[in-house]
């Protein structure tokens, strides 16, 4: 059974925000790199490409909130799988040691992948 972090320091933001110091460890779960962001200026700890979406989903639900449902379903599937266990297993690696910040470029960051995932991270079903 996957170890739970409803305790955990989680926090979920925009890569574009300015780093805080309370952020701890900056990771970047998108599967595309945000545009416009030099890697310099995200100042991220990681860039946890495999804990974001697969391409395929992605572009199938094109942030169309009617989709979301469906959407955070098939998303909690891919996270259940194989491929996705070394990224989850190191982003709880991370919460266990300190604060944890989960970045996006996502706009509409309530409806995104980045809620779901912080949700699985704290043993959501």
């Amino acid at each position: 059974m996957a170890e739970k972090f409803e305790d955990a320091d989680i926090r979920v933001r925009r890569v574009y925000d300015a780093p805080e110091p309370a952020d701890g460890a900056r990771v970047l779960v998108d599967r595309l790199w945000p545009r416009g962001l030099s890697k310099a200026d995200a100042l991220l700890t990681e860039w946890c490409k495999d804990a974001a979406p697969s391409s395929e989903l992605r572009r199938w639900y094109h942030h169309e909130g009617d989709r979301f449902g469906r959407f955070a379903e098939r998303y909690r599937d891919e996270l259940a799988g194989e491929a996705a266990q070394p990224a989850l297993t190191r982003l709880r690696e991370l919460a266990g040691e300190g604060p944890l910040t989960l970045l996006t470029a996502t706009k509409e960051v309530g409806q995104s992948h980045v809620v779901v995932l912080l949700d699985v991270l704290r043993g959501g079903c």
